[in-house]
């Protein structure tokens, strides 16, 4: 069974930062790209930024130049880090990965369930 695991969201002042990790866990062959998604209160989720396999990464455009994602494959876990946070970044970020779980499957894609970063004072 395939867990995502994101840790590190809380409370943070505008311009403050912090870095949200997922983990995956459980049994899987590979893990090919891996992303951060938000949903804010009231809206859809959207994608904030991603990262493939060899580590091309992509960001919305909101977030360009502040959040830096990362991936550490040896511990099969994607990092966001987030400066110079703002009161429109606070959501519930959401870690998805494309996974194989095995040689009968194809690559499907997990979520994680969540973890809310608020900006205020």
């Amino acid at each position: 069974q395939v867990q995502l695991v994101e840790s590190g969201g809380g409370l943070v002042q505008p311009g403050g930062s912090l870095r949200l990790s997922c983990v995956a866990s459980g049994s899987f062959l590979s893990i090919n790209a891996m992303g951060w998604y938000r949903q804010a209160p009231g809206k859809q989720r959207d994608l904030v930024a991603s990262i493939t396999g060899g580590g091309t990464a992509t960001y919305v455009d909101s977030v360009k130049g502040r959040f830096t994602i990362s991936r550490d494959n040896a511990k099969n876990t994607v990092y966001l880090q987030m400066n110079n946070l703002i009161p429109e970044d606070t959501a519930v970020y959401y870690c998805s990965a494309n996974i194989r779980p095995d040689w009968r499957r194809g690559v499907q894609s997990y979520w994680g369930k969540g973890t809310l970063v608020t900006v205020g004072s």
